[in-house]
């Protein structure tokens, strides 16, 4: 019946799902709501509900001899490994019930391989899937209940099953009648019966108002006479029979009230009286027990003393040790230090011998070795080149520059003989 309330809209289950999770191609992304964290565990119910409906028990559990999921076991994390090969029979069996061939996965299958056919085969029914496949690898989680329940309903739709009203059983309410004890009485019940002995019995009822103005007028008329003594004119064996007879009917019990002073009261004298007669009884045996502990705490005072006494000399050597051995520590501590700082320096005299040693090998090997004499010579030869073209190079630019100093006063001779007119000429014109 909880199944039947709870997925009476499969295909607006999914779509919930995928809202809250925001996915789907084309649609927008929905802030999830602070109920949002707890939704797998919905889905989770009613996916128990599907496959109980798909009859997972007898079918697939007792096939492979496995126990039964609990309620919430795929939407909380205990054991990932059992979680995920649980996730991948249950995904692979209701694929089979949902009309698609799919071989079972076994123990040591590659897991990405797997879930990717799981996810191929869900797709294939039309359902979306828009989250990483990794989301499955630690067999549960949001997405793990998503898949499971899509495919649960896949398979529910193949099987042809259809969900039908609820039917309530109806209940019949028993009368429960309460015995009555004719023995015992509330005021209340004592007056209902007072007035139905008044409404039956007209014959046996007192008036008491008649009874009273009997009595004043038999008052007025023996007051008349003070000397005579007052003597009762009721039989003895009548009252008897009266009182017998009514005494039943006056038995009247008042309900206690546990919030009554008198009762605290009571029980405060009750509870006193139990505690004085067991303290009676109990301080005798602490007494004893007191006496006992006492003459123990004496012998072990005195065993203490004598003991103290007999290893007084011992203790005495043993102080003595401990304080030589103080002294000692101490000069182990001095003598440590010592050592450690005479560590430091030998370690850096020999630092400071390998560099000698360094450059004593490296002089050694520059002078038996003839390489930095030729490298001068291939130097100097390079020079002596390099001079040789510098010179080539001066005696050049001398020679370019001359001819260019030359060629400049040619020209500058040339120029003033040109600009140098005649007189003859000047006067022709």
């Amino acid at each position: 019946m909880a199944a039947a309330a709870a997925v009476v809209t499969p295909s607006g289950l999914e779509d919930g799902v995928s809202r809250a999770r925001g996915e789907g191609a084309g649609e927008l992304v929905v802030e999830r709501g602070p109920g949002a964290a707890y939704h797998m565990f919905v889905v989770m119910e009613d996916l128990v509900e599907k496959l109980k409906l798909l009859h997972y028990e007898e079918e697939l559990l007792r096939k492979n001899n496995l126990k039964p999921p609990s309620r919430h076991y795929f939407a909380l994390p205990t054991n990932p490994g059992e979680q995920f090969y649980m996730f991948c029979t249950v995904a692979a069996w209701l694929i089979n019930k949902a009309g698609h061939p799919f071989e079972q996965p076994q123990e040591y299958d590659d897991p990405n391989a797997t879930i990717s056919n799981i996810l191929s085969e869900l797709r294939s029914f039309g359902r979306t899937a828009d989250f990483p496949p990794s989301k499955l690898k630690s067999g549960c989680g949001e997405h793990v209940c998503y898949v499971l329940d899509c495919l649960a309903e896949e398979a529910l739709k193949y099987i042809g099953f259809t969900w039908k009203r609820p039917t309530y059983p109806v209940e019949e309410l028993e009368e429960e009648t309460v015995p009555e004890d004719d023995a015992e009485l509330t005021l209340n019940k004592v007056d209902e019966e007072f007035v139905e002995e008044e409404t039956d019995n007209e014959d046996n009822f007192i008036d008491l108002n008649v009874l009273k103005a009997q009595t004043y007028r038999l008052d007025m008329n023996e007051s008349a006479k003070q000397e005579d003594i007052l003597e009762s004119t009721t039989d003895a064996a009548e009252w008897s029979l009266e009182v017998e007879r009514v005494l039943p009917q006056l038995k009247v019990t008042i309900r206690t009230d546990n919030k009554d002073w008198r009762i605290h009261v009571d029980q405060m004298h009750q509870h006193k009286s139990g505690i004085e007669s067991a303290l009676k009884e109990t301080k005798g045996f602490l007494d004893k027990l007191h006496n006992e502990i006492s003459r123990t705490l004496e012998k072990i005072g005195s065993r203490e003393k004598y003991i103290n006494n007999q290893l007084e000399h011992l203790v005495q050597e043993y102080r003595a040790a401990q304080a030589q051995l103080s002294e000692a520590k101490e000069r182990y501590q001095q003598g440590n230090g010592g050592v450690t700082e005479r560590t430091r320096l030998l370690s850096e005299v020999t630092e400071e011998l390998e560099k000698v040693k360094q450059e004593m090998e490296e002089k050694g090997s520059s002078m038996t070795d003839g390489a930095p004499l030729v490298k001068i010579k291939q130097s100097l030869t390079k020079l002596k080149q390099e001079t040789v073209q510098m010179d080539i190079r001066i005696g050049v630019v001398e020679h370019t520059l001359l001819q260019s100093k030359l060629k400049e006063k040619s020209n500058m001779t040339r120029d003033m003989h040109a600009t140098i007119i005649p007189e003859s000429a000047v006067g022709s014109y």
